[in-house]
Protein backbone atom coordinates (compact mmCIF):
# COMPACT_ATOMS: atom_id res chain seq x y z
CA UNK A 1 0.00 0.00 0.00
CA UNK A 2 1.16 3.42 -0.95
CA UNK A 3 0.44 6.24 1.61
CA UNK A 4 0.19 10.14 0.27
CA UNK A 5 2.96 12.15 1.79
CA UNK A 6 2.50 15.41 -0.54
CA UNK A 7 1.22 17.28 -3.61
CA UNK A 8 3.89 20.08 -5.06
CA UNK A 9 2.38 23.07 -7.43
CA UNK A 10 3.15 21.48 -9.82
CA UNK A 11 1.31 18.60 -9.32
CA UNK A 12 4.03 16.23 -8.29
CA UNK A 13 2.99 13.47 -6.13
CA UNK A 14 5.42 12.27 -3.67
CA UNK A 15 4.14 8.81 -1.85
CA UNK A 16 5.46 6.14 0.83
CA UNK A 17 5.33 2.55 1.59
CA UNK A 18 4.35 0.93 5.43
CA UNK A 19 7.34 -0.41 6.52
CA UNK A 20 9.01 -3.10 4.38
CA UNK A 21 11.51 -5.66 5.91
CA UNK A 22 14.21 -6.07 2.97
CA UNK A 23 17.41 -7.25 3.36
CA UNK A 24 17.04 -7.69 7.24
CA UNK A 25 16.10 -4.15 7.94
CA UNK A 26 13.22 -1.84 7.53
CA UNK A 27 13.16 0.38 3.90
CA UNK A 28 10.15 2.28 3.05
CA UNK A 29 9.79 3.10 -0.84
CA UNK A 30 9.19 6.83 -1.73
CA UNK A 31 7.89 6.89 -4.69
CA UNK A 32 7.54 10.17 -6.79
CA UNK A 33 5.73 10.94 -9.54
CA UNK A 34 5.04 14.05 -12.18
CA UNK A 35 2.17 13.76 -14.94
CA UNK A 36 3.89 15.25 -18.44
CA UNK A 37 2.92 14.94 -21.99
CA UNK A 38 2.13 11.38 -22.89
CA UNK A 39 2.55 10.05 -19.15
CA UNK A 40 5.09 10.43 -16.03
CA UNK A 41 7.96 10.96 -14.72
CA UNK A 42 8.70 8.64 -12.02
CA UNK A 43 11.43 7.94 -9.96
CA UNK A 44 11.69 5.46 -6.72
CA UNK A 45 14.01 6.29 -3.64
CA UNK A 46 14.75 3.79 -0.52
CA UNK A 47 15.07 4.63 3.06
CA UNK A 48 17.03 4.71 4.95
CA UNK A 49 19.75 3.85 2.40
CA UNK A 50 18.38 6.98 0.03
CA UNK A 51 19.03 5.00 -2.92
CA UNK A 52 17.16 6.00 -5.89
CA UNK A 53 15.80 4.00 -8.77
CA UNK A 54 13.97 3.73 -12.08
CA UNK A 55 14.08 7.40 -13.01
CA UNK A 56 12.73 8.43 -15.62
CA UNK A 57 11.62 11.86 -16.85
CA UNK A 58 13.52 13.51 -14.06
CA UNK A 59 16.62 16.13 -14.26
CA UNK A 60 19.51 15.94 -11.32
CA UNK A 61 18.43 19.07 -10.73
CA UNK A 62 14.64 17.71 -9.87
CA UNK A 63 16.59 14.22 -7.54
CA UNK A 64 18.25 17.08 -5.74
CA UNK A 65 15.60 18.84 -5.07
CA UNK A 66 13.42 15.40 -4.16
CA UNK A 67 16.60 14.11 -2.20
CA UNK A 68 16.20 17.52 0.15
CA UNK A 69 12.75 16.90 0.88
CA UNK A 70 13.11 13.29 1.43
CA UNK A 71 15.96 14.01 3.69
CA UNK A 72 14.64 16.64 5.29
CA UNK A 73 11.97 14.35 6.40
CA UNK A 74 12.87 11.24 6.52
CA UNK A 75 11.97 10.39 10.43
CA UNK A 76 8.57 11.36 9.47
CA UNK A 77 8.39 8.85 6.21
CA UNK A 78 9.08 5.82 9.02
CA UNK A 79 6.80 7.36 11.56
CA UNK A 80 4.02 7.63 8.78
CA UNK A 81 4.77 4.48 7.61
CA UNK A 82 4.68 2.54 10.99
CA UNK A 83 1.08 3.61 11.82
CA UNK A 84 -0.81 3.73 8.59
CA UNK A 85 -0.21 6.90 6.40
CA UNK A 86 -0.53 10.53 7.24
CA UNK A 87 -4.18 10.84 8.24
CA UNK A 88 -3.82 8.32 10.89
CA UNK A 89 -0.89 10.50 12.35
CA UNK A 90 -2.55 13.60 11.94
CA UNK A 91 -3.73 14.03 14.83
CA UNK A 92 -0.08 13.31 16.59
CA UNK A 93 0.97 16.79 15.06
Amino acid sequence: MLYPYMTLPDETEIVHSEIIQKDGKEQVKVYIERPIDGGFANATCWLPDYKWEDIKGFSQKDIDYFSDIIHSGAHLFFEFARNGGFENNAANF
